[in-house]
């Protein structure tokens, strides 16, 4: 009865070797203006970016300040952040005819950007232990972006 138990064990220790782990990951925004709305985080894999798609967190009628959110069991992997604080509550982002965000936004590596996002520029590592990431929102101030 032992050798069953011991065996049976052992096979469901194997079965979960192989398991992707998970952390959480916890995001925080500062730069926060509070101009009503609701500011949307996601994380997004290469699959789901710039989609409707991927984890997605919300903070309704957001303080100025720092906003925190926490994404609970997120497999290890590469990622993209991105935040847009959405003012008119139209679920979109708004831009400038010059192609400007004019709501609030966030995205990983940001800094790098020199146009359009895109997921090899944007894209961070996750751990298996997941991860604290932290990001400026942007405001557009009716200014040339200056590069």
């Amino acid at each position: 009865m032992g050798v069953r138990v011991s065996t049976v064990a052992a096979g469901l220790a194997l079965l979960g070797a192989g398991a992707a782990h998970a952390g959480d990951v916890t995001v925080t925004l500062d730069g926060v203006q509070a101009r009503g709305g609701t500011v949307y985080v996601t994380l997004q894999t290469e699959g789901e970016f710039m989609q409707r798609a991927g984890l997605a967190q919300r903070v309704d009628s957001p303080q100025a300040g720092a906003v925190t959110v926490t994404f609970r069991d997120v497999p290890a992997g590469a990622y993209a952040l991105s935040a847009f604080h959405d003012e008119n509550g139209d679920q979109r982002m708004q831009a400038s005819p010059i192609g400007v965000p004019t709501e609030g936004w966030a995205m990983s590596n940001a800094d790098a950007l020199r146009g359009p996002p895109t997921f090899d520029v944007v894209s961070i590592q996750i751990g298996e232990d997941g991860a604290a990431l932290s990001e400026t929102m942007r405001y557009w101030d009716g200014q040339p972006p200056m590069r």
